[in-house]
């Protein structure tokens, strides 16, 4: 039986649950600084594996890939872009086998780390290397390409139409936004939640949404904002386990699954339709928060 489609199952009020951090477990195993991780797909899959069974084993309805930095452009820093459909299929299938049969894969486009603005790219460019990567992420079986942290409205449109024009996938994209002294929120381009909302919808989104840099709490303000105009599209929210602090050097995110799960609902609430874990999280804090929407 085929799954349903997720914005199907979203119409009929089901919250769903999408899965946490990548980066920080991959490190745990062993990644090294200045290593690609998507590489990790092919050279140490099992590993892979095992981070996106962790997070289908504690709860989740949905789980991405660890295809973040997949795009050619990053890739071309390992001397690796002539190998980004073969990086972006084997990271595909790996979480296709942890999602089985009955749980979605939502595979990652991440930001390709060049600018439009300044012309260090074109749009046609952008264009093609996500192409490459949803044509790979179709053929291994993922159900949505969730294009994430984006800034930059030019180039979520160019991830946007490549899905949509090349494939069947879902599509979800979400930005990036950070409060202002004046208490706005804005991407690092300036976008503010209502524009990064209209123009991913224009361009063909099926799912928006929010991701990294906000705890939970300022997820529920941004969500707010978005519903504000729009009642209807379905809402992702990848929240990180609170505001980063450091500590000794190192950024540590404070919040515990309790109280994460603890604002879950308040965050479901406010519209969004799907939650889930960016920084700091863990397969703990998506089991509290599956159970607290229960």
């Amino acid at each position: 039986m085929a799954r349903q489609k997720i914005t199907e199952v979203l119409k009929t009020g089901r919250t769903l649950v999408s899965d946490g951090a990548w980066g920080t477990f991959l490190q745990k195993k062993g990644l090294k600084p200045g290593e690609c991780p998507e590489l990790w797909c092919i050279d140490k899959r099992s590993d892979v594996l095992d981070v996106a069974k962790g997070y289908i084993d504690a709860g989740a309805d949905m789980v991405e890939t660890n295809s973040f930095g997949g795009n050619s452009f990053k890739l071309s820093h390992y001397g690796l872009a002539d190998r980004a459909f073969e990086i972006n299929e084997a990271s595909a299938s790996i979480s296709r086998e942890a999602a089985g049969d009955d749980k979605w894969v939502i595979a990652s486009i991440g930001p390709t780390g060049e600018m439009l603005v300044t012309e260090e790219v074109t749009e046609e460019e952008l264009y093609d290397s996500f192409k490459t990567q949803a044509l790979a992420f179709e053929k291994a079986g993922a159900d949505a390409a969730c294009i994430e942290t984006m800034s930059d409205i030019g180039e979520a449109v160019e991830a946007i139409k490549a899905v949509k024009d090349n494939t069947n996938l879902e599509i979800i994209c979400t930005f990036t936004f950070e409060k202002t002294v004046k208490g706005e929120y804005r991407t690092m381009m300036g976008v503010d939640p209502i524009a990064a909302m209209t123009a991913s919808i224009e361009a063909g989104a099926d799912i928006v949404g929010a991701n990294c840099g906000n705890g939970i709490e300022r997820m529920i303000e941004i969500v707010a904002i978005m519903r504000s105009v729009n009642k209807d599209i379905p809402i992702l929210v990848h929240a990180n386990a609170g505001l980063p602090k450091s500590i000794d050097g190192k950024d540590v995110f404070p919040e515990t699954p309790e109280e994460m799960a603890e604002a879950a609902p308040r965050l479901a609430k406010a519209g969004a339709n799907i939650i889930g874990g960016c920084c700091g999280t863990t397969p703990a804090h998506i089991k509290a928060i599956k159970e607290s929407l229960l």
